[in-house]
Protein backbone atom coordinates (compact mmCIF):
# COMPACT_ATOMS: atom_id res chain seq x y z
CA UNK A 1 0.00 0.00 0.00
CA UNK A 2 1.24 3.78 -0.95
CA UNK A 3 0.84 6.75 1.21
CA UNK A 4 -0.34 8.58 -2.15
CA UNK A 5 1.62 9.95 -5.04
CA UNK A 6 3.75 13.42 -5.98
CA UNK A 7 4.68 14.09 -9.33
CA UNK A 8 3.21 10.89 -10.23
CA UNK A 9 5.56 9.09 -8.11
CA UNK A 10 4.36 6.68 -5.18
CA UNK A 11 5.04 7.18 -1.94
CA UNK A 12 5.52 4.31 0.74
CA UNK A 13 2.85 4.58 3.34
CA UNK A 14 5.55 3.88 6.20
CA UNK A 15 5.51 7.18 7.40
CA UNK A 16 2.11 6.55 7.83
CA UNK A 17 1.98 3.51 10.02
CA UNK A 18 4.73 4.88 12.37
CA UNK A 19 2.80 8.05 12.81
CA UNK A 20 -0.09 6.39 13.84
CA UNK A 21 1.87 4.05 16.00
CA UNK A 22 3.49 7.33 17.54
CA UNK A 23 0.11 8.67 18.12
CA UNK A 24 -1.41 5.61 19.66
CA UNK A 25 1.46 4.73 21.93
CA UNK A 26 1.83 8.50 22.88
CA UNK A 27 0.73 10.14 26.31
CA UNK A 28 -2.43 11.14 24.70
CA UNK A 29 -3.44 8.13 23.33
CA UNK A 30 -6.86 7.58 25.68
CA UNK A 31 -8.02 10.82 23.20
CA UNK A 32 -7.81 8.57 19.79
CA UNK A 33 -11.07 7.46 18.57
CA UNK A 34 -11.61 3.17 18.95
CA UNK A 35 -9.33 1.60 16.24
CA UNK A 36 -11.41 0.41 13.22
CA UNK A 37 -14.00 2.93 13.99
CA UNK A 38 -15.33 5.83 11.40
CA UNK A 39 -13.18 8.57 13.31
CA UNK A 40 -10.28 6.15 13.27
CA UNK A 41 -10.40 6.69 9.84
CA UNK A 42 -10.77 9.81 9.59
CA UNK A 43 -7.73 10.14 11.29
CA UNK A 44 -6.13 7.87 9.53
CA UNK A 45 -6.83 9.97 6.53
CA UNK A 46 -5.73 13.62 8.98
CA UNK A 47 -2.27 12.06 9.36
CA UNK A 48 -2.11 10.93 5.99
CA UNK A 49 -2.95 14.36 4.61
CA UNK A 50 -0.27 15.94 7.17
CA UNK A 51 2.24 13.50 6.09
CA UNK A 52 1.58 14.05 2.27
CA UNK A 53 1.66 18.07 3.09
CA UNK A 54 5.16 17.52 5.03
CA UNK A 55 6.54 15.49 2.01
CA UNK A 56 5.37 18.09 -1.12
CA UNK A 57 7.13 20.67 0.96
CA UNK A 58 10.33 18.50 1.34
CA UNK A 59 10.13 18.44 -2.33
CA UNK A 60 9.77 21.89 -3.12
CA UNK A 61 12.58 23.00 -0.14
CA UNK A 62 14.86 20.40 -2.29
CA UNK A 63 14.00 22.32 -5.47
CA UNK A 64 14.13 25.71 -3.79
CA UNK A 65 17.72 24.72 -2.03
CA UNK A 66 16.17 25.91 1.09
CA UNK A 67 18.54 25.72 4.19
CA UNK A 68 16.02 23.57 5.79
CA UNK A 69 16.86 19.90 8.11
CA UNK A 70 15.88 16.60 8.13
CA UNK A 71 12.05 15.87 9.27
CA UNK A 72 9.90 13.05 10.57
CA UNK A 73 8.99 12.51 6.92
CA UNK A 74 12.65 11.65 5.57
CA UNK A 75 11.68 8.35 4.79
CA UNK A 76 8.82 10.12 2.55
CA UNK A 77 11.05 12.69 1.09
CA UNK A 78 13.75 10.57 0.47
CA UNK A 79 11.52 8.55 -2.03
CA UNK A 80 10.86 11.54 -4.27
CA UNK A 81 14.06 13.55 -4.16
CA UNK A 82 15.74 13.89 -7.67
CA UNK A 83 17.99 10.96 -8.48
CA UNK A 84 21.54 11.38 -6.46
CA UNK A 85 22.34 11.86 -2.56
CA UNK A 86 18.54 12.08 -1.19
CA UNK A 87 18.81 15.78 0.79
CA UNK A 88 17.03 13.95 4.08
CA UNK A 89 19.49 11.28 4.01
CA UNK A 90 23.11 13.21 3.21
CA UNK A 91 23.44 16.43 5.21
CA UNK A 92 25.65 19.46 3.42
CA UNK A 93 24.90 22.93 2.99
CA UNK A 94 21.66 23.27 2.74
CA UNK A 95 21.64 21.66 6.64
CA UNK A 96 21.06 23.67 9.55
CA UNK A 97 20.73 22.36 13.20
CA UNK A 98 17.20 20.89 13.98
CA UNK A 99 15.55 23.96 15.96
CA UNK A 100 12.80 23.04 18.49
CA UNK A 101 9.04 22.54 17.50
CA UNK A 102 6.84 25.12 16.40
CA UNK A 103 3.79 26.51 18.24
CA UNK A 104 1.37 28.62 16.54
CA UNK A 105 -1.49 30.37 18.45
CA UNK A 106 -5.02 29.80 18.10
CA UNK A 107 -5.84 32.12 15.28
CA UNK A 108 -2.75 31.49 13.13
CA UNK A 109 -4.38 27.56 13.39
CA UNK A 110 -7.55 28.10 12.39
CA UNK A 111 -6.35 30.36 9.35
CA UNK A 112 -3.93 27.80 8.01
CA UNK A 113 -6.57 24.95 8.93
CA UNK A 114 -5.63 21.93 10.70
CA UNK A 115 -3.65 19.77 8.65
CA UNK A 116 -1.53 22.79 7.29
CA UNK A 117 -0.99 23.91 11.09
CA UNK A 118 0.05 20.17 11.93
CA UNK A 119 2.48 20.14 9.46
CA UNK A 120 3.80 23.63 9.91
CA UNK A 121 4.18 22.63 13.23
CA UNK A 122 6.36 19.43 12.88
CA UNK A 123 8.23 19.94 10.01
CA UNK A 124 11.08 22.11 8.92
CA UNK A 125 10.84 21.86 5.75
CA UNK A 126 7.21 23.22 5.63
CA UNK A 127 8.15 26.44 7.94
CA UNK A 128 11.22 27.03 5.10
CA UNK A 129 8.98 26.79 2.07
CA UNK A 130 6.24 29.20 4.18
CA UNK A 131 8.91 31.61 4.79
CA UNK A 132 9.79 31.31 1.13
CA UNK A 133 6.92 31.51 -0.39
CA UNK A 134 5.33 34.26 1.90
CA UNK A 135 8.49 36.07 2.25
CA UNK A 136 7.44 39.56 -0.05
CA UNK A 137 3.80 39.07 1.30
CA UNK A 138 3.36 42.80 2.38
CA UNK A 139 -0.61 44.27 3.72
CA UNK A 140 -1.23 47.63 1.46
CA UNK A 141 -1.26 50.83 3.12
CA UNK A 142 -5.17 50.73 1.97
CA UNK A 143 -5.49 47.77 4.38
CA UNK A 144 -3.74 48.97 7.25
CA UNK A 145 -5.74 52.44 6.67
CA UNK A 146 -8.54 50.65 6.97
CA UNK A 147 -7.71 48.72 9.72
CA UNK A 148 -7.17 51.48 11.88
CA UNK A 149 -10.14 53.01 10.67
CA UNK A 150 -12.42 50.01 11.80
CA UNK A 151 -10.56 49.51 15.37
CA UNK A 152 -8.46 52.88 16.46
CA UNK A 153 -9.68 53.88 20.17
CA UNK A 154 -9.30 57.27 21.77
CA UNK A 155 -5.95 57.38 23.87
CA UNK A 156 -6.01 56.51 27.71
CA UNK A 157 -5.98 59.14 30.17
CA UNK A 158 -3.56 58.83 33.17
CA UNK A 159 -2.50 61.02 35.72
CA UNK A 160 1.21 61.48 37.00
CA UNK A 161 0.24 62.18 40.74
CA UNK A 162 2.71 62.73 44.08
CA UNK A 163 0.95 62.11 47.50
CA UNK A 164 3.29 62.57 50.12
CA UNK A 165 4.40 59.31 50.49
CA UNK A 166 5.47 58.66 46.76
CA UNK A 167 4.12 59.14 43.37
CA UNK A 168 2.47 56.91 41.27
CA UNK A 169 -0.44 56.84 38.08
CA UNK A 170 -4.33 56.23 37.98
CA UNK A 171 -6.75 56.85 35.83
CA UNK A 172 -8.79 59.55 36.97
CA UNK A 173 -11.86 57.55 36.92
CA UNK A 174 -10.21 54.87 39.37
CA UNK A 175 -9.65 58.22 42.40
CA UNK A 176 -12.15 59.27 44.94
CA UNK A 177 -14.68 61.64 42.69
CA UNK A 178 -14.14 64.69 45.30
CA UNK A 179 -10.50 63.90 44.98
CA UNK A 180 -10.67 63.91 41.17
CA UNK A 181 -13.00 66.79 40.73
CA UNK A 182 -10.46 68.78 43.55
CA UNK A 183 -7.84 68.04 41.06
CA UNK A 184 -8.52 68.80 37.64
CA UNK A 185 -9.67 72.83 39.21
CA UNK A 186 -6.88 73.10 40.78
CA UNK A 187 -3.68 75.46 39.81
CA UNK A 188 -0.93 73.26 38.18
CA UNK A 189 1.18 72.41 40.74
CA UNK A 190 -0.73 72.98 43.65
CA UNK A 191 -1.76 70.40 46.46
CA UNK A 192 -4.62 69.17 47.00
CA UNK A 193 -6.46 68.13 50.49
CA UNK A 194 -9.88 66.06 50.42
CA UNK A 195 -11.05 64.75 53.53
CA UNK A 196 -8.23 62.26 54.32
CA UNK A 197 -6.69 62.38 50.83
CA UNK A 198 -3.80 65.23 49.91
CA UNK A 199 -2.71 64.97 45.91
CA UNK A 200 -0.29 66.90 43.74
CA UNK A 201 -1.87 66.45 39.91
CA UNK A 202 1.72 65.97 38.28
CA UNK A 203 1.15 65.47 34.21
CA UNK A 204 -1.40 64.14 32.77
CA UNK A 205 -0.21 61.54 30.47
CA UNK A 206 -2.18 60.44 27.20
CA UNK A 207 -1.55 56.99 26.45
CA UNK A 208 -1.98 55.35 22.89
CA UNK A 209 -4.20 52.70 22.83
CA UNK A 210 -3.42 52.12 18.55
CA UNK A 211 -0.22 49.98 17.87
CA UNK A 212 0.72 49.70 14.76
CA UNK A 213 -1.13 46.82 13.31
CA UNK A 214 0.78 46.70 9.94
CA UNK A 215 2.68 43.07 11.85
CA UNK A 216 -0.75 41.42 12.90
CA UNK A 217 -2.17 42.10 9.23
CA UNK A 218 1.39 41.20 7.65
CA UNK A 219 1.37 37.69 9.04
CA UNK A 220 -2.40 37.31 8.68
CA UNK A 221 -1.49 38.38 4.31
CA UNK A 222 1.35 35.35 4.23
CA UNK A 223 -0.86 33.04 5.76
CA UNK A 224 -3.32 33.06 3.58
CA UNK A 225 -1.28 33.95 0.91
CA UNK A 226 0.36 30.28 1.93
CA UNK A 227 -3.10 29.09 1.98
CA UNK A 228 -3.61 29.24 -1.73
CA UNK A 229 -0.06 28.33 -2.59
CA UNK A 230 -0.23 25.02 -1.14
CA UNK A 231 -3.97 24.38 -1.78
CA UNK A 232 -3.06 25.11 -5.64
CA UNK A 233 0.34 23.20 -5.37
CA UNK A 234 -1.76 19.75 -3.75
CA UNK A 235 -4.02 20.33 -6.49
CA UNK A 236 -1.23 20.49 -9.03
CA UNK A 237 1.52 17.54 -7.81
CA UNK A 238 -0.33 15.46 -5.51
CA UNK A 239 -2.69 11.92 -5.78
CA UNK A 240 -4.65 10.97 -2.93
CA UNK A 241 -5.59 6.82 -3.37
CA UNK A 242 -8.59 5.49 -2.38
CA UNK A 243 -9.16 4.50 1.71
CA UNK A 244 -6.44 7.96 2.11
CA UNK A 245 -8.74 10.55 0.68
CA UNK A 246 -9.10 14.21 2.41
CA UNK A 247 -11.41 13.89 5.59
CA UNK A 248 -13.33 16.09 4.12
CA UNK A 249 -14.24 14.92 0.97
CA UNK A 250 -17.74 14.33 0.68
CA UNK A 251 -17.19 11.41 -1.66
CA UNK A 252 -15.55 9.11 0.77
CA UNK A 253 -17.86 6.76 2.61
CA UNK A 254 -16.66 8.48 6.24
CA UNK A 255 -17.57 11.93 5.80
CA UNK A 256 -20.61 12.58 8.26
CA UNK A 257 -21.36 14.32 11.06
CA UNK A 258 -22.97 13.11 14.13
CA UNK A 259 -23.90 13.94 17.68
Amino acid sequence: MILGLLDGRPLPRTALDERLAALRNGPRSTALPRPGSSEDRQLIRWVAQVLLTEALCEAVAAERELPVTASVTASVAASVTAPGPAFVTAPGPAFVPAPGPARLDQRAAVELGSITAAAYEGSAAVRAVYDSVTAEVEPSPVDVAHYRALTGRPPVTRWHLVLPDGTFEADPETLPTALAEALRTAPPGEWVTVGPWTALLLATLAIPQNPDPAPALRDAARRAAFVRWIDRERAQRLTLVEGLEHPGDPAQPDNHHRH
